[in-house]
């Protein structure tokens, strides 16, 4: 797997807007109009670049399945951050509903640990290449890597049929929050699960 590649961020970008072109949760996010799939992909270049700035992240060789992590204990409040939060407000999420999506990450936010922990945010592969273990193998390697720094791992899914997948690589669902759809939280805590 390479990490933290900038040059790879077209790719990536690519990658995640298709994969997450029909989520709930994505979609929840970004403002229901004419460009949809263009907020799509300027939120998966918002995730990149805090990933990217306060995180990790990942591409899988073959250059079909990648990842976007957060270390929410390594984000800091930069000129850089503060513009990207400006830009996703008003080219993605629009003004007026501001306040529901931050109340939905309060949400969120409200179930993670106190302690330092890995948040996967995006994890995709090329539609079409899906469901031949691509994605498997990057999330066994984001698994090793977590357990190496002692950093449970947490995420949220929309998708119900992915479910069983995150449950078959040791996560557990701890929580779920109904929104205009179910949002079920999930963690794979080292040493556990």
């Amino acid at each position: 797997m390479k990490r933290d590649l900038a040059h790879q961020k077209t790719l990536i970008v690519d990658i995640l807007s298709k994969s997450f072109d029909d989520n709930k949760s994505v979609n929840f996010v970004v403002k229901q109009d004419y460009i949809r799939k263009e907020r799509i992909r300027r939120l998966m270049e918002y995730s990149f670049n805090v990933c990217h700035a306060f995180g990790e992240v990942w591409i899988s060789d073959d250059e079909q399945a990648c990842a976007l992590i957060l270390l929410p204990d390594k984000k800091k409040p930069t000129l850089n951050a503060l513009l990207w939060d400006a830009k996703l407000a008003l080219t993605v999420i629009g003004l007026n509903r501001i306040s529901s999506v931050l109340g939905r990450e309060a949400k969120i936010k409200s179930f993670h640990p106190q302690e330092p922990f890995s948040y996967l945010w995006f994890i995709g592969v090329i539609p079409e290449l899906q469901n031949k273990g691509k994605g498997s193998l990057l999330l066994n390697d984001i698994i090793q890597e977590s357990e190496q720094n002692k950093r449970p791992i947490y995420l949220e899914t929309s998708v119900e049929r992915n479910l069983p997948w995150y449950q078959n690589h040791g996560f557990e669902i701890f929580h779920s929050i109904d929104l205009t759809y179910t949002l079920y939280l999930l963690r794979k805590i080292n040493g556990l699960s």
